[in-house]
């Protein structure tokens, strides 16, 4: 037992040794992992960045080389385009980069309502309801690529601008009509019994008449048969005047001469018929109204069936007027409204009428809807189916921002304005159009701010200058490689070397442990 304490010991002594190595190593590794993760992985870090931003900054500072002709063609040196051969042209890169400014600094382009979008204002403050403005910041409008023009060429290309005003809402529709009869002053003469035209007074069509002026002469064996039972019932209570009337006889009188009025034979001929005492062989038909012939459709001597118009007569001291309007005028006219009204023959002369009906339903081969129109024509110089110029004044109280409708490029798809900026700089910003006003002007109800000046003449060069920048831009953009991605695999690099550099480290100390234990148990 004695002999055996000694081995005992130092195989205590030599777990103890063990132990104690493997401890202080696992402390100097944990110590240096971590050295190496906070300190070198964070500058490295903080180096990408600062590379990062370098290379942004190298970037916006390049010179690219496109060619005049053919700006798709893009080179990071100088030479010559392959196409036409022209010298490609310097230009900075960040001229045609629209991510080149700081995006914190947004520029507010002016302020609106938050409950009325077309409610605009130049500068902070309370809407009309009393709420907070909320602003509209430029970017939100932008509609292509801004460009800048020096002033030499602006007079050159005939630029001109336009302030955005505040102004009322008014419109004047001009549109053409055509003159046409009065159909509530316009009557048929028709017969109520069938018979033979003896005589006609008025023979021709146009000749105008008066109410109650003879027409024809007609005989009819039934207004015939009518007279004589009159006469008959006339001469027996004439005879028995000395003797009471009867009820009876009274009706039969009244009766016999109701059927004559029937006939449309007037009291002035039925007194003719008393006084003679004979019946007429033909009576006279006269006119009901005032007025002009305008269809007549009978001679002497023919033979007219009962329901048969003869004539259509047509007062002419009032007239209508037919107009034609659009769909998208039809808010702006309703009954009752003033109108204007000028026809060729009498230039300088102006007639006043009003809107006295609109048609509920549009033309089908026109596609317009129909308007009356109704004028006074007291001395006949308004001929049905005269055409005419019509001015329909569409007066509002309401106001409005409103800008020159030639200033506004329309694609079809979208509405752009030219916005006048500082320095010879112009911003093409998309807008939204709501009613056109007079004097060639359109409302604007958002896109641009009281006061600020709009390209009306030359925005068509712009919008080319444009177009083509935009183009340019777009092919830097595809040429240019992405900052992003090579600051990941940057990134992913170190982090795999230290991930290398780990296991080397490790693997080194698990060789070193092996050799420590080995040295120890020779010893």
């Amino acid at each position: 037992m004695s002999s055996e304490s000694p081995e005992i010991w130092m195989n205590i002594s030599n777990n103890k040794n063990t132990l104690l190595t493997i401890l202080v190593t696992a402390a100097i590794t944990f110590s240096l992992t971590f050295f190496l993760l906070k300190y070198t992985g964070g500058s490295t870090a903080k180096q990408t960045g600062l590379n990062a931003k370098s290379n942004s900054a190298d970037d916006n500072d390049k010179t690219v080389y496109v060619s005049p002709m053919h700006p798709w063609i893009v080179s990071d040196e100088p030479g010559q385009c392959p196409i036409c051969g022209m010298d490609l042209v310097p230009q900075a890169a960040d001229e045609t980069d629209p991510n080149s400014s700081d995006p914190a600094e947004r520029e507010i382009a002016y302020w609106r309502a938050p409950m009325n979008p077309a409610e605009i204002y130049a500068k902070p403050g309370k809407s009309a309801m009393g709420m907070d403005l909320v602003p509209v910041y430029e970017d939100e409008l932008v509609g292509g690529v801004n460009i800048s023009i020096d002033p030499v060429t602006q007079q050159n290309m005939g630029l001109r601008t336009t302030a955005v005003v505040e102004g009322q809402l008014r419109n004047t529709i001009r549109t053409y009509g055509h003159i046409t009869y009065d159909e509530t002053r316009t009557v048929q003469v028709s017969l109520k019994a069938s018979g033979w035209i003896e005589k006609m007074h008025i023979d021709f069509t146009g000749k105008p008449v008066e109410q109650g002026q003879p027409l024809f002469e007609l005989y009819s064996p039934e207004l015939v048969a009518a007279q004589e039972e009159y006469l008959s019932t006339y001469r027996r209570i004439r005879g028995n005047a000395g003797q009471a009337r009867s009820s009876i006889k009274s009706d039969l009188l009244a009766a016999a001469r109701r059927r004559l009025q029937y006939f449309d034979v007037a009291d002035s001929e039925i007194r003719t018929i008393e006084q003679n005492g004979v019946a007429n062989k033909t009576l006279t038909i006269r006119s009901p109204s005032s007025g002009i012939v305008i269809d007549k459709n009978a001679e002497e001597g023919s033979y007219v069936k009962a329901g048969t118009t003869v004539y259509r007569i047509a007062d002419l001291a009032r007239v209508w007027l037919e107009a034609h309007i659009f769909e998208y005028e039809l808010p702006w006219v309703f009954e009752g409204q003033e109108v204007e009204m000028r026809i060729p023959y009498e230039p300088g002369k102006i007639y006043q009428g009003r809107v006295s009906f609109v048609y509920p339903y549009l033309q089908q081969k026109t596609r317009d809807v129909v308007i009356r129109l109704e004028f006074e024509n007291p001395d006949l110089a308004l001929k049905p189916d005269m055409y005419a110029d019509v001015w329909i004044r569409t007066g509002s109280t309401e106001k409005g921002l409103i800008i020159p409708s030639e200033a506004v490029i329309r694609s079809g798809e979208r509405n752009i304005v030219f916005v006048a900026q500082a320095q010879g700089k112009f911003t093409p910003r998309n807008v939204n159009l709501g009613l056109y006003v007079d004097d060639g002007m359109v409302q604007v109800i958002s896109g641009v701010a009281p006061g600020e000046l709009v390209v009306s003449s030359g925005q068509f060069l712009l919008d080319s200058e444009s177009k083509l920048k935009e183009a340019v831009q777009k092919m830097i953009e595809a040429q240019k490689p992405s900052s992003t991605v090579k600051n990941d695999n940057q990134e992913d690099d170190f982090f795999d070397d230290m991930e290398a550099d780990k296991d080397d480290f490790f693997s080194e100390m698990e060789t070193d442990k092996d050799d420590f234990f080995s040295d120890m148990e020779d010893d």
